[in-house]
């Protein structure tokens, strides 16, 4: 689905991301806009910031 934000459009989706390093993993609600998610996730618990397995998944 479609929403409208500002003039742009842009789809809302459901991340699963998977820490490379430890395992951990997190699902987060995001949105998609001009191919990139933006979830607001900075790094994982055990501080890793760059080695991750992301999913997506459209609502």
């Amino acid at each position: 689905m479609s929403f409208k934000d500002g003039g742009v459009f842009f789809l809302r989706v459901k991340v699963k991301i998977i820490c490379q390093e430890c395992g951990e993993f997190f699902i987060l609600s995001g949105k998609k806009e001009q191919g990139k998610i933006e979830t607001g996730f900075k790094q994982c618990l055990c501080d890793n910031q760059q080695h991750f397995e992301i999913e997506e998944h459209f609502f």
